[in-house]
């Protein structure tokens, strides 16, 4: 069986005449504009997880790793998820506290990077947002030593099994070590791809560089303490 030429493989993206202007920003800082894309993403029938983001961390000695996660939050502080405390990324997170999400949302030809640092939220608001999910999820989360190896499929099922049995139909799944890590943002870049490859990428961040000034021509002032450029693709 021959394997597909990945060289060949390419897609339309928008026309000349969709292009991603900064005039068409209403607010200039990256949240609302962020909720508006999220927003049209969760109106197109065709993406099925809107809210699906991939999450990168890395080690205090700056290996990487990545998988995909739940938005669950987004509040003008940043950018909610939710993860058992003893997974692997929780241990990154233990030591290096900086993250970076993505969003790619295929039928809009849009993604998003953004770039912060985690910080756990407060074991209340954990707590309510466990006890809102369903009863199935929570003893799941309950049963599972997400990231540590286990014997087999079976270890897991039995485990459910038991949980199920010890609690009864009616019983309150007790918060294993698991909750939500807020990630406040430092960078947001929102990309739209143009079918000629130059893609619109447009970035807002917080901090400036020693020797950098808003100019008003390369480096824009926006509002709420961010500034904005827009970037070669």
């Amino acid at each position: 069986m021959s394997f597909v030429d990945l060289a060949s493989l390419r897609i339309k993206y928008k026309s000349e005449k969709e292009i991603f202007l900064e005039s068409s920003i209403e607010r200039k800082e990256p949240i609302s504009l962020f909720r508006k894309w999220m927003q049209d993403a969760c109106e197109t029938p065709e993406i099925i997880e809107p809210n699906a983001m991939c999450l990168a961390t890395a080690t205090k000695e700056a290996v990487p790793s990545a998988r995909f996660v739940l938005l669950k939050d987004v509040t003008d502080e940043g950018f909610t998820f939710f993860t058992n405390y003893e997974s692997r990324k929780a241990d990154e997170l233990a030591e290096n506290a900086h993250v970076a999400l993505a969003f790619y949302w295929l039928p809009l030809r849009r993604s998003v990077r953004i770039e912060g640092k985690a910080e756990r939220i407060s074991r209340e608001a954990s707590e309510t947002y466990f006890h809102q999910r369903p009863r199935a999820s929570q003893i799941g989360a309950l049963a599972s030593p997400q990231s540590k190896p286990i014997p087999s499929r079976e270890f897991l099922d039995h485990k459910e099994k038991a949980i199920k049995e010890q609690l009864g139909p009616d019983g309150v799944v007790p918060l294993p070590n698991w909750g939500g890590y807020l990630v406040r943002p430092k960078t947001i870049e929102f990309w739209q791809g143009q079918t000629n490859r130059l893609h619109d990428r447009i970035r807002f961040r917080k901090e400036l560089g020693a020797n950098e000034a808003v100019d008003g021509t390369l480096l824009h002032q926006g509002e709420d303490g961010w500034v904005y450029e827009r970037l070669a693709p």
